[in-house]
């Protein structure tokens, strides 16, 4: 009998998406926050703390892609058309940041242009997976293999509220990397928002659980059937129990403990989206098995991937260890 590869497959994309929404997050989450930072010196420091981190952060959405691709062809073709403007914008985002985080630093009669270009690039970004992560809970119309909806199928009022619930969710890791990674004024800024946008994450998360069973049948069946009522209630309220410890670590001067909990806020949610729903991977019609390549072509590619994971997880905590430690304004890391 052959070994099913499909749910391996299934935890390596859901890895890599896992892996690149907490790395890149906390980044994008800088770039949202720089206008806000108290002065120029300030700014500087705030990219300084992701400099040697930020561009090895989107090997994780590069190998989701891949993965995506690969293992699940059909889902690849059904998805990135309903979000192919969204995905566009986010690339386009991605560009503009990372441009602008390389020339800010060479020029000085353009460098406010360059800020702005980072944020702007930043928010685009960060906005636009949004979009796309709400496009996908609400459901892409299908007929048959074929995505069947228009190309702004996207543009909804869900969308619209999970993009603007990404923005606070990557400022609020953004804010909590900072408060890990600096110290005096910067740290006490970083403090105030974090505590901000920790209410406001609150907030749209209410809004989304609330809004995902109402449109979507299948989700309120997950949830709210019995027994599964009581069997997944420990996740809102572990997730509650976060919000709590987190507004207390803000409060009580904790460094790395508000950084650690902003991201166990987003595992939560994420175990959320899982369990709303798998087996499906395009919802709420197609199961990753449907939508899987040919289990011989399944084998081949692992035997790469196999190679290439372990050294992609070995160098992303290695570059984190070596630039452990705080960031301070003009003498780098210590």
């Amino acid at each position: 009998m052959a070994l099913d590869l499909v749910p391996l497959w299934a935890g390596i994309l859901a890895l890599s998406v896992f892996m690149y929404v907490l790395l890149d997050g906390f980044d994008l989450g800088i770039g949202i926050l720089s206008p806000f930072a108290p002065d120029d010196a300030s700014r500087d420091q705030m990219m300084d703390s992701v400099a040697p981190v930020w561009d090895g952060n989107e090997t994780w959405l590069v190998m989701g892609g891949i993965a995506l691709l690969a293992a699940f062809p059909l889902a690849f073709a059904i998805i990135i058309p309903a979000v192919y403007f969204p995905i566009l914008f986010m690339l386009i985002g991605l560009l503009f940041r990372g441009v602008a985080f390389e020339f800010r630093h060479m020029s000085s009669t353009r460098r406010r242009l360059w800020d702005w270009s980072f944020h702007a690039g930043s928010l685009v970004a960060t906005f636009a997976q949004g979009v796309v992560l709400g496009t996908y809970v609400q459901g892409i119309p299908i007929d048959g293999r074929h995505f069947s909806g228009g190309s702004f199928e996207w543009a909804t009022p869900f969308a619209v509220l999970t993009g603007l619930g990404l923005i606070a969710g990557y400022g609020l890791i953004g804010a909590c990397w900072l408060v890990m990674k600096t110290e005096g004024e910067l740290q006490n800024w970083a403090r105030g928002k974090a505590r901000l946008l920790t209410f406001g994450v609150a907030a749209f998360i209410a809004m989304v659980s609330v809004w995902t069973p109402l449109i979507q049948p299948q989700i309120q069946h997950r949830w709210f059937a019995w027994p599964n009522l009581l069997l997944l209630s420990p996740v809102p309220v572990i997730t509650l129990a976060l919000f709590v410890w987190l507004l207390r670590a803000l409060r009580s001067g904790r460094e790395a403990t508000p950084f650690l909990l902003a991201l166990g806020l987003f595992a939560m949610c994420y175990l959320g989206l899982g369990i709303s729903i798998l087996p499906m991977i395009v919802p709420y019609t197609v199961t990753l098995w449907a939508a899987a390549s040919s289990p011989k072509s399944q084998a081949f590619l692992m035997i790469g991937t196999l190679f290439l994971l372990p050294i992609i997880v070995m160098y992303t905590g290695w570059s984190y260890w070596v630039f452990r430690g705080k960031v301070r304004a003009g003498e780098g890391y210590h």
